[in-house]
């Protein structure tokens, strides 16, 4: 589904001019301030700047990337939504209920039926099995051992671990263990997902198994998420959308594509530079028109498909292959030269030829 589509409906997640400000005295420069926090002067005063300013919507079924290197304020930023942190100033919105005004009742309530989290350490506990780990937030719920425990078998099936579901942690390798915790947070049907770095610690082959599980789920279960990774290449695989943070300002909040072509700021433009194009551009960047009378290829591709997920298929063709729209109408033909160009030419100039 497209960002343009989800964004027709009520956003999920709201946020307005969220500050969050640590030090002692905080709370009294963010006063002083006039909403205008220089994190320099801040620093001086013996404050240290972790979310500046931050306004943004995510919309259901929506999956919004927040990057950025280390101490950009990505997870700190993610902490205030799910309200793990307090702000110091601003508004957050989880389905229209402030939830910097909740009380704790009120607030335990909400990510007890609606959020689920999963964190880079997978905070398993060690004396139960894999479903009696997952069935845990649901008896905490209120929720019988029976039901529990049959909802616990849907979710060992859902991440693929049947098999395994009376193995100890310590007998998981540890992407099966990130399968229990992903399992877990999702047994309680919650409507947001908050991850914070949830495949960091593992390594790059199981990293790459987690990120298509990952979309499996999503392309099935179509969660409104909030994602938090320093990894560019993963951000670019998986997000709608993605905001890039620096000193916690968000700094560009886009499509992948409209961030690696039309970067909205120099941080962002060195950021994305040696991002290849063909991971965030769509085929109908390069299509051309369709001629009727042509020799085609048998083949044929979705103008929505990233160019690196078809490139080897066009190419060996050997001959021009049709591209269509969502209804599979014909909507354009893709040839080897232009793609090849894309692949193999200069960046910069397919970045001015997509814009133009």
């Amino acid at each position: 589904m497209s960002v343009q589509a989800k964004t027709s409906a009520n956003p999920v997640i709201r946020c307005e001019s969220v500050y969050k400000i640590f030090g002692d005295n905080a709370e009294s420069m963010m006063k002083s301030s006039g909403g205008v926090v220089d994190a320099a002067k801040f620093q001086e005063a013996g404050c240290i700047v972790g979310v500046n300013n931050a306004s943004f919507e995510v919309h259901e079924g929506e999956l919004l990337i927040i990057m950025g290197l280390s101490g950009s304020g990505k997870s700190t930023l993610l902490r205030c939504i799910s309200r793990l942190t307090d702000s110091t100033a601003g508004n957050i919105f989880i389905e229209g209920d402030d939830i910097t005004k909740m009380k704790n009742r009120q607030l335990i309530k909400l990510r007890r039926n609606k959020m689920g989290m999963v964190f880079q350490s997978f905070a398993l506990l060690p004396h139960k099995t894999v479903l009696e780990n997952i069935a845990f937030p649901l008896q905490v719920k209120g929720i019988s051992t029976q039901d529990s425990m049959q909802r616990a078998k849907e979710m060992v099936d859902l991440v693929s671990l049947s098999g395994r579901e009376n193995y100890f942690p310590r007998e998981l390798s540890g992407g099966q263990q990130q399968r229990v915790g992903i399992a877990r947070s999702l047994a309680i049907e919650p409507d947001i997902w908050f991850l914070d770095e949830p495949f960091s610690a593992l390594d790059p082959l199981i990293r790459k198994e987690m990120q298509d599980e990952f979309l499996r789920l999503q392309n099935s279960l179509n969660k409104t998420i909030l994602f938090v990774t320093h990894d560019f290449d993963e951000a670019l695989r998986l997000a709608d959308r993605i905001a890039i943070m620096k000193d916690g300002i968000i700094e560009q909040l886009d499509t992948p594509a409209n961030i690696v072509l039309n970067p909205a700021t120099e941080y962002v433009r060195k950021f994305t530079e040696e991002v290849p194009r063909e991971k965030v551009l769509k085929i109908e960047t390069v299509m051309d028109a369709y001629d009727p009378n042509a020799s085609m290829s048998d083949l044929q591709v979705s103008q929505d498909a990233i160019i690196e997920t078809v490139a080897e298929s066009v190419l060996n063709a050997g001959k021009p292959v049709a591209v269509t729209d969502n209804s599979g109408q014909i909507v354009g033909a893709v040839h080897a030269p232009r793609l090849i160009k894309m692949l193999f030419g200069n960046h910069k100039a397919a970045a001015t030829e997509q814009a133009a």
